[in-house]
């Protein structure tokens, strides 16, 4: 008979990860946690990782997250008395190409804005502290001291003897299969010979976390590809101190090893494991090593460090390491069952383990990190990003990509297609060049005729520079059609629902019917969760607009506070309804051309929608945009979106009507001052901070975060967000993203939170927060300045946005 247990929470894999989060949910309180390994501990993964441990990413708090690891690493073994084998030795990352110096200099930028300690070496420099290095062809190197290395079996062993110290319980050697699912939980845990019930499940199943996440109805896009690297025999006087060392130009990376050297690397035409299931006994175990496909990656090593062809192999390892659906880290709550969380995709779990155990025991313990970390949250992806037909090529690529230069807005061109408009095909007839988002296949850009419909991505002026600004002037002169489509779309209705959204939302949503919200989504810190858009359809019936890739994120957010007694529903409008944005000063002439309907400003006002034939179609025109232009978003059945178009296309040609892409969304955004959920607003900042206040409506009895909210008008904010332009001429030839430094008299004050260059105001835009205490005089004049790519310049600090402050053009 099985006997039954409780564990308060079980952690499934005995990894790097699932050792971490035992590890830190000990240290805060929690005693009744049970880790099931079915193998041994670091089995599959972690015990053939190479073991380095970098910190610097291009997300603040990812990198702060991987900061905390090291913290932790350098006192891991003093705690517990199990050797880990850590060596802060430092890392050294050279450039062999002009593109990777202009990519390190940025980088030297990013450390400077997230507080961690880095510099920009000669390549003689960089020898001294590598002496086996070739300085051939190296331009120079970015060097991070508190970077190094670590036995990974042995830190997780660390990690395990922990959380035992501190009451967690270690099993292993116990297979998982199967689970008592109730009410929307895992109630219980099913092994070969128990049943655990549990308050809390945890899926750390490394490469296994996606077949063990299907059974239970939980989608993890997480895969497993074969990763080689080799070890080399001793090599003479080689250095105890010397740093891990990466040259990304030539796909190589290496780490001492007992006095000789690690050497790996990221080919391209790595091969997939596991595609149809692993094997269930597949443990400790190696794949047989691939030589020739280590040819290249050998070639690379001989050319920057001459001696290791001198010295014998080793070992060639060839084992199976996760991969997720776009490289970085699954990590928070499953959207799908109410007490599971996931942490999975640890491509490079070593340098994330400490950090990573401790933000997923916070988020377990306290419903959220302290840190946002939305670009690892699960909720970033949707249902396809964990078929089969989409993880393991887009895996592939990414792998053969991992060492690629980063240049800003570079496209996957891996498992594309997945999601198209009904105006696909007519728009890529237009010479559309498409990006990807959401799986979404959405226009960035329109080339004229005879340029290449293609990206060319670069650190300076790409070559979709002055399409865009094109694009850009159509809009603000005259009139544009934008395919957004992708828009995520939902109605919420039933007899609850404004009592529902009252508390929801941020603002008053007892508007009258025909009225557009927008509104924030807050939690109980004041943290924006979610920036959005509602039409009010009927008394108990809204139609919900966010982000193209924010659905899973926001629908699990607006279902986990719906009421349990079914009188709110969720339901998903995104395929059901096209939108067309009908965009720029002359968008009311056209639109009253094919319209049935008086869409004049006294009849049609700014903020409303109604429900009006344009041409045959019955569409739901929304007075609203993010473009800061006269314009209506225009919701339609699918099946008639190519109608629509076609009417709204011969009516504005007489205008000069224009196609426009997303790139030029975010140029005009720019200017007029519209933030972007994810980057300007997140969890981290609150409608005060961001200049938002006056969509909160402290009126409201209760809403989610509303005492908070309260009590920061109160006392006031510690910082706000700033506006900031480039002034200097050559500073319009950089592609600032985001990540940019902000200095005031000499000292860093704020990273760019987005930046882009604004093409009406004719400067790049930045936005940042700013601590009150840093902000100075509104001008020129004022100290600032702006450190890109290395390099600073002058920058003036705006008050409200750089154009029309007044909303006079966007409500005439």
């Amino acid at each position: 008979m099985t006997a039954t247990e409780h564990a308060e929470i079980v952690i499934i894999g005995g990894g790097i990860i699932g050792c971490s989060i035992a590890y830190h949910l000990t240290r805060m309180g929690k005693t009744d946690v049970l880790l099931l390994e079915k193998s041994g501990l670091t089995h599959g993964a972690t015990w053939h990782a190479a073991g380095l441990v970098g910190q610097l990413r291009a997300s603040r708090n990812l990198t702060r997250m991987l900061q905390r690891s090291v913290e932790l690493y350098d006192t891991l073994e003093a705690e517990t008395g199990q050797a880990t084998d850590w060596k802060r030795v430092g890392s050294l990352r050279v450039a062999s190409s002009p593109g990777r110096l202009t990519e390190i200099k940025r980088s030297l930028t990013m450390a400077k804005s997230f507080g961690l300690e880095m510099h920009l070496l000669s390549a003689q420099e960089a020898q001294e502290l590598c002496p086996i290095l070739s300085t051939e062809g190296v331009l120079a190197a970015a060097y991070l001291p508190s970077d190094g290395y670590a036995d990974p079996a042995s830190l997780t062993q660390a990690l395990a003897k922990g959380a035992r110290m501190k009451g967690a319980k270690i099993r292993q050697g116990v297979k998982v299969t199967g689970f008592e699912i109730k009410n929307g939980r895992v109630d219980a845990v099913l092994t070969q010979d128990s049943r655990i019930t549990c308050d809390i499940l945890v899926n750390a199943g490394g490469m296994w976390a996606r077949e063990l996440g299907l059974s239970m109805g939980v989608r993890v896009p997480s895969i497993a590809v074969e990763h080689q690297y080799l070890i080399t025999d001793p090599i003479p006087d080689l250095p105890k101190s010397m740093p891990t060392l990466r040259d990304p130009d030539l796909r190589i990376y290496y780490k001492p090893e007992v006095r000789g050297i690690v050497i790996g690397g990221w080919e391209e035409g790595t091969l997939p494991f596991g595609e149809n299931g692993i094997p269930p006994d597949f443990g400790q175990q190696l794949l047989p090593g691939n030589f020739e496909r280590f040819e290249g990656l050998a070639q690379a090593a001989f050319k920057r460090t001459p001696i290791v062809e001198t010295v014998g192999v080793r070992e060639l390892i060839n084992g199976p390491i996760p991969f997720s659906a776009d490289g970085e880290y699954v990590m928070g709550k499953a959207p799908e069952l109410d007490n599971v969380f996931v942490a999975a995709g640890f491509t490079y779990g070593i340098a994330g383990g400490g950090g990573a155990g401790a933000m997923m025991a916070e988020w377990i313990t306290q419903g959220r990190p302290s840190l946002d970390l939305w670009p690892l949250d699960i909720r970033r992806f949707g249902y396809h990003h964990t078929a089969k037909a989409f993880c393991f090529p887009r895996a592939i690529d990414l792998y053969g990509k991992y060492y690629a230069l980063g240049y800003p807005k570079r496209e996957h061109h891996s498992a594309r297609g997945i999601r198209r408009s009904p105006l696909y095909d007519k728009l890529k007839a237009k010479r559309a060049v498409f990006g990807s988002r959401g799986g979404w296949e959405r226009p960035n850009w329109f080339a004229p005729a005879g340029m290449e419909t293609e990206d060319r991505p670069s650190f300076g002026r790409a070559n979709w520079f002055d399409a865009v600004g094109a694009e850009h002037k159509a809009v603000r002169e005259r009139v544009a059609l934008i395919d957004q489509t992708s828009f995520s779309k939902a109605e919420i209705l039933g007899p609850g629902t404004l009592a529902f959204l009252q508390r929801l939302c941020a603002a008053d949503m007892d508007k009258p019917v025909g009225s557009i919200i927008y509104t924030q989504l807050c939690n109980e810190r004041g943290g924006i969760e979610a920036d959005v858009t509602f039409i009010r359809l009927e008394e108990n019936r809204f139609y919900f607009v966010t982000g193209s890739a924010f659905a899973t994120h926001d629908f699990h957010w607006i279902r986990s506070h719906m009421p349990r007694d079914g009188s709110v529903f969720l339901v998903d409008m995104t395929s059901a309804r096209a939108t067309i944005n009908l965009c720029g000063p002359l968008a009311r002439r056209v639109l009253a051309k094919v319209a049935e309907a008086d869409v004049s400003n006294a009849a049609f006002p700014f903020a409303t929608a109604r429900e009006i034939a344009v041409g045959a179609a019955p569409v739901l025109a929304a007075r609203i945009g993010y473009v800061g232009e006269l314009g209506w978003e225009l919701h339609v059945p699918s099946e008639y979106a190519q109608h629509l178009y076609e009417t709204l296309w011969a009516a504005g040609e007489e205008f000069g009507i224009a196609d426009v892409g997303y790139r030029a969304i975010d140029t005009l955004r720019m200017e007029k001052g519209y933030l972007y959920w994810s980057s300007d607003i997140t969890p981290d900042y609150n409608p005060y901070e961001a200049g938002l206040g006056f969509r909160v409506s402290l009126k409201k009895p209760d809403f989610i975060g509303r005492e908070a909210l309260a009590r920061i008008k109160a006392e006031g904010t510690r910082r706000r967000l700033c506006c900031f332009t480039l002034d200097q001429r050559r500073g319009f030839d950089l592609a600032v993203v985001g990540g940019e430094c902000v200095l005031w008299d000499d000292r860093p004050v704020a990273v760019a939170t987005s930046a882009n260059f604004g093409h009406t105001v004719g400067k790049a835009i930045l936005y940042a927060y700013l601590a009150n205490e840093d902000i100075g005089l509104v001008g020129p004049a004022n100290g600032y300045e702006i450190e890109a790519y290395g390099d600073r310049y002058k920058a003036a600090r705006h008050e409200g946005p750089l154009y029309d402050p007044k909303m006079e053009r966007l409500k005439s």
